[in-house]
């Protein structure tokens, strides 16, 4: 058996692409490798085909230790420690909400519009999740779908182009127009349940080692990729937090830390460095530097956007505010924003944030920040024109349309102010394997959420 994300063979490749991301020269390592007939190439998905020899897997593994030691550790603590972003101590950038106290009018309505933004998203970017630009296009336009307006189907698609252009093999069944039934089972979704049960454990207060030990508790290995399989990873092989982000795991700068930040920002609106720095504990479980960097920008923004005041536009600008303005995140972001704003058709920005960062890979989190900001800039925060957008975009189809759905849900307002055919199917019913979610409504987990967003001192527990 294959286990994806974690053989040496693999991360080694994945682990040279990423020192080189962040500035060290790795020349000696790589050569080291290929000298030894390894392959240099990160694979596209979770394992390479075959393999490697015995010898080929232990030199990998060494090297891996090589590159781990000799990475940029004041950088990592600092980041550890919340002093890299500036966030720590921070006013609320919008006095008077969040904190103690009772929500802003009319957030349960906002979230549960989130709620259902973030599935429908989702369910919209997954049945082409890892496809090519151009694949995603001829899929769609073979019905008529594009530009994207609507769910894809594969009813009239040439079985030709289907067979050229497969869907995603997990996710056809299910998220398809013709077999919507639901929302599946999907991880952009399974870790909002997740940080729901983290704060009515643990508060605001958490910290990182509650997030792991949450993890061990209710997530089932098997529903992890890329940086957070690897941290569950080392987390069994006694490796505590924040080394969990860095041993051995080269993802530490892809998106998965983003995708878990929405109830940070659900639970503060309107405080958007609170926000920030409760995803920023969260994120460096698995993730450092940029990968961390684009948690707090989505939360912040998540945040202002939570607070029923401001468009998205002023929503972007204060999630930017967070992140150290330098960092390749907002750089990126910042361009994403600025093709947005002076290009006239979305396939053209897209277009423009493939060539600029199609170096990328598809799950890291600099390429699709930049598109999900773009989307939402250019759709100016409409809810279909937000995922639909962002989805045509390609990259992370899924994890992109889930976000995308979650902010402009928010500012939308209501449930009813979304389209009725993207919230019809999902029939008020969640799949999932976390806790005892599985069934729940969204109606339900807008409650839930509604309950924790406001927090008493004499009532928080600490870690």
């Amino acid at each position: 058996m294959r286990l994806t994300w974690l053989q040496p063979e693999d991360l080694i490749a994945h682990e040279l692409r990423q020192a080189e991301e962040e500035g060290r020269d790795v020349t000696p390592v790589r050569t080291r490798w290929q000298a030894a007939g390894g392959d240099p190439n990160p694979p596209h998905s979770g394992a390479s085909p075959h393999p490697a020899p015995p010898r080929l897997r232990a030199l990998a593994e060494r090297l891996l230790d090589e590159l781990e030691d000799v990475q940029a550790r004041p950088a990592f603590e600092d980041e550890a420690a919340g002093r890299s972003s500036g966030v720590q101590g921070r006013q609320p950038l919008v006095p008077g909400r969040g904190g103690p106290g009772a929500p802003p009018r009319g957030h349960h309505a906002r979230v549960h519009a989130a709620w259902l933004g973030r599935a429908a998203g989702c369910l919209l970017g997954k049945p082409v999740e890892k496809l090519p630009l151009h694949a995603i296009r001829a899929l769609a336009g073979a019905t008529d779908n594009w530009p994207l307006r609507t769910w894809f189907t594969a009813r009239g698609v040439p079985p030709e182009l289907t067979a050229r252009h497969p869907w995603n093999r997990r996710s056809a069944t299910t998220s398809l127009a013709e077999n919507i039934d639901g929302m599946p089972e999907d991880d952009d979704l399974n870790y909002p349940l997740l940080n729901l049960l983290l704060l009515r454990r643990h508060g605001p207060a958490f910290t990182t080692s509650d997030v792991a030990a949450l993890w061990l508790d209710e997530l089932p290995v098997a529903r992890t990729f890329t940086a957070e399989r690897v941290a569950y990873r080392n987390l069994l092989n006694g490796v505590v937090p924040p080394r969990t982000a860095r041993h051995r795991n080269p993802f530490r700068e892809w998106i998965g830390a983003l995708i878990r930040a929405d109830v940070h920002g659900w639970t503060h609106p309107g405080d958007p460095a609170a926000a920030a720095e409760q995803a920023r504990r969260d994120a460096c479980l698995t993730h450092t530097g940029n990968g961390v960097y684009g948690a707090m920008f989505a939360a912040a923004t998540i945040a202002q956007a939570a607070s029923g005041s401001g468009d998205v536009h002023h929503c972007l600008a204060t999630g930017l505010t967070v992140v150290p303005p330098c960092s390749r995140l907002a750089r990126a972001v910042g361009h994403g924003i600025e093709l947005a704003r002076t290009t006239r058709r979305f396939d053209d920005v897209a277009d423009a944030l493939h060539t600029a960062y199609g170096r990328y890979h598809w799950v890291h989190v600099v390429p699709n920040a930049a598109l999900l900001a773009a989307a939402l800039t250019h759709a100016d925060g409409d809810f279909t024109g937000s995922i639909t957008r962002v989805v045509s975009g390609g990259w992370d189809t899924d994890s992109n349309g889930a976000t995308a759905g979650s902010v402009a849900g928010l500012l939308a307002g209501h449930p009813d102010a979304l389209p009725a055919r993207w919230t019809a199917p999902l029939k008020n019913r969640l799949a999932t394997s976390v806790g005892t979610f599985d069934g729940v409504g969204f109606d339900e987990l807008a409650t839930l959420t509604t309950e924790l967003t406001h927090h008493h001192p004499a009532e928080e527990t600490s870690p």
